[in-house]
């Protein structure tokens, strides 16, 4: 994909920090910001290609294996505010959100991606990919009900996502010879062939209302992660609804409102534990809201298996292995 209309980013193989750095700005620039690793001793490589589409991007992205983490404090962080499309070329791309297990994406792949959501990205071999990437603001003005949701759906089994990349190929063959009013439109096209595909899918009016309250929950609750106060009760108040209509919100979740805030902040500890700068167990524990240590510890070991302390320590125990090698 070479236009007169393209930006590019090129990272030339080179290893260690300078070339995370340049990653790291090419993917702002482009897609999301993320805090990028390199695999020690391997020298990186990476392009990124991005035409304008009136007021969105056609971004084409070719790299060597990195990993990228992106936290939970989005605030101002470039990227925040777009979504993109993004069909899988080549590779293999393993993604973790906040809270659920690893996704892996193979070769032939759609998903949709929210800038606003904290991930784990690692890509474990050389990859390709093409993505719409649109501002937030767009896609809602054209698809409204997806703000009463607390996070947007998978694109991958539904109807029509095929027909997605069958046109996102259409355009990539066809860029050089349009001019800039015929992008804009090729633009326009895409965002309403996106929300044909994702309006059947999402909830009726009273369903929306339910999980518009929910996901007006998990905020208030990931926002006072820290609050050791934060109870059903407190989250109840700070949306302005009654405990029981909250917890009827959550009924058919399958997880209550107290469940679903102790998973958040053992996710929270579990994300520092892996950092050698994480701190204590004891510190981390407090830190995300817990009063006890002891109770944290039960709490983490029922919840993945293994002790805070062990998980420290098997963490310890790879790093010191990678620097050695």
């Amino acid at each position: 994909m070479e236009t007169d209309q393209q930006d590019q980013w090129i990272v030339r193989r080179s290893p260690g920090r300078r070339a995370a750095d340049e990653w790291q700005r090419a993917l702002a620039a482009t897609h999301v910001t993320f805090d990028i690793g390199l695999p020690a001793g391997s020298p990186f490589a990476g392009t990124v290609a991005r035409t304008r589409l009136g007021g969105m991007d056609l971004v084409d992205c070719q790299c060597t294996p990195f990993a990228g983490r992106r936290g939970g404090d989005l605030a101002g962080e470039a990227g925040s505010e777009r979504v993109g499309v993004q069909i899988l070329r080549s590779g293999i791309e393993r993604v973790r959100h906040a809270h659920a297990a690893t996704v892996v994406h193979s070769a032939g792949s759609v998903k949709l991606w929210d800038g606003h959501q904290p991930v784990h990205l690692d890509v474990p071999e050389p990859l390709a990919k093409t993505t719409l990437v649109f501002p937030r603001e767009r896609l809602l003005a054209t698809c409204p009900r997806l703000a009463d949701l607390d996070g947007l759906p998978s694109l991958d089994r539904l109807p029509g996502a095929g027909l997605i990349v069958r046109y996102v190929d259409a355009v990539v063959a066809e860029l050089p010879t349009m001019d800039e009013r015929m992008r804009t439109t090729a633009g326009q096209v895409a965002l309403e062939l996106l929300r044909s595909v994702l309006e059947p899918t999402l909830p009726d009016a009273r369903a929306a209302r339910r999980e518009a309250l929910r996901a007006r929950a998990r905020r208030c609750i990931r926002a006072n992660l820290t609050n050791p106060g934060l109870t059903p009760g407190a989250v109840a108040r700070a949306v302005a609804v009654s405990p029981r209509t909250l917890h009827a919100a959550f009924q058919d979740s399958g997880e209550t409102v107290a469940a679903l805030i102790r998973r958040y902040r053992l996710a929270r500890s579990h994300e520092d534990l892996t950092d050698p700068g994480g701190g204590s167990v004891t510190e981390i524990a407090f830190r995300w809201g817990f009063s006890d240590a002891t109770h944290f510890s039960q709490a983490f070991k029922r919840q993945y298996g293994l002790s805070p302390r062990d998980l420290r320590a098997r963490n310890t125990r790879k790093a010191g292995a990678e620097a050695m090698a």
